[in-house]
């Protein structure tokens, strides 16, 4: 029978404190994205009916429910998860850190830690007793800007644990999960495509493909859970096997509707809000014009782009559409030594409006701004 649990610590409730108090750049930003309402459970998303799907499978009736603190500590983000020690995800440069030892929760995955420190758990496995359970809601990656990725979406991840005189996991195991979980969410007939495919945490793994439009779209991925990984959890990797899964629910959900951009899930324009149905073909609604702005400047060479992505979103939230990298080079005769050259395209565009060129300009020389002024860039 499942069970449903939500965990909490007080280190969470100290940093989101210390957070109120600060004012630096950073921490605004970080206090806005965990502000953001989660979609996964928000009444009427797509994103929540995935949720609802997906955990409903007759196949997953079994598995319990856990909800799990935002914050968390780096090192089990990381670490417990064969992440090597130079993998990006561990920089600054990708992740949002609270301070030094925590982050903004890059994957749900993380939840297979706290899942295991449930007492009842314990119990179960310790009676030889198969557990498993799913986990989702917002998580927080630094990215490049375009209609197919955002800093903060959601994820749903699932896993399931077997002692290996009961059920071997392997292949078989994993392809039906794909199949049970694609037939949730687009239609039964839908084609699909599965095949090997590699991860940090699971070994072996596939990926799944389905078929839209003429086009093969990566969907989902799935895996057995690594020895290696079982092992640091305390659990006897000779004895336990299990199968893992984790993807983005936006990624589902843009599949399922054809949805052009990301940023409509958080739409609050009637048109767009009555059509976000999964299954449902989306229909544009009157398209804004994009205005186009390019910037080039010279920066120091350990300027980080993706921080400088997360600048631009905060200069003008909800209305870039995308920020393309146009030119990079160096020219120590020129630039003089350490220093790059950046050309970037901002595309502004906005969902439920159209924009004004004089107001574009406004933004945009803000942006020159603080590109001196921040990244202590010279804006050519």
């Amino acid at each position: 029978m499942r069970k449903n649990y939500k965990v909490s610590y007080p280190k969470e409730k100290e940093l989101r404190k210390n957070l109120e108090s600060r004012n630096d750049v950073e921490a605004m930003r970080i206090k806005r994205y965990l502000g953001m309402p989660d979609l996964s459970r928000a009444q009427g998303s797509p994103i929540a009916e995935i949720v609802e799907r997906v955990t409903n499978l007759p196949e997953f009736k079994d598995l319990d429910i856990i909800e799990i603190p935002e914050i968390v500590p780096a090192n089990i983000s990381f670490d417990l998860f064969d992440f090597p020690a130079d993998h990006p995800a561990r920089s600054k440069s990708d992740t949002y850190y609270v301070d030094e030892n925590y982050i903004l929760r890059t994957h749900t995955t993380v939840m297979w830690y706290y899942y295991l420190q449930q007492e009842d758990v314990k119990q179960r496995m310790a009676n030889g007793e198969p557990v498993g359970c799913f986990c989702y809601g917002k998580v927080y990656r630094k990215d490049e800007i375009d209609r197919n990725h955002m800093n903060v979406f959601h994820q749903i991840d699932g896993w399931y644990l077997a002692p290996k005189d009961k059920k071997i996991i392997g292949k078989q195991e994993l392809d039906a999960e794909l199949r049970n979980i694609a037939r949730a969410v687009f239609a039964p007939n839908t084609n699909i495509k599965i095949f090997d495919d590699a991860f940090p945490y699971t070994d072996p793994s596939l990926q799944m493909e389905v078929e839209k439009g003429g086009k093969w779209l990566e969907v989902l991925g799935s895996g057995v859970v690594k020895g290696s990984v079982l092992e640091k959890f305390g659990i006897d990797s000779s004895k336990w096997n299990g199968w893992a899964f984790g993807p983005g629910i936006e990624r589902l959900a843009m599949v399922s509707m054809s949805l052009p951009d990301m940023r409509l899930f958080w739409s609050e324009d009637p048109r767009v809000k009555n059509q976000l149905i999964l299954g449902h073909e989306f229909m544009e609604v009157s398209k804004y014009p994009p205005i186009i702005r390019d910037i080039s400047f010279v920066v120091n060479n350990d300027f980080i782009p993706n921080d400088y992505f997360d600048f631009v979103r905060e200069a003008a939230p909800g209305i870039i559409e995308q920020v393309e990298l146009l030119d990079k080079y160096e020219n120590i005769k020129k630039f003089g030594a350490g220093k790059i050259s950046y050309a970037f395209r901002i595309t502004y565009r906005s969902l439920d409006r159209t924009l004004t060129s004089e107001e574009i300009d406004n933004i945009h020389k803000k942006v020159e701004e603080a590109t001196t002024k921040i990244f202590g860039g010279t804006v050519r």
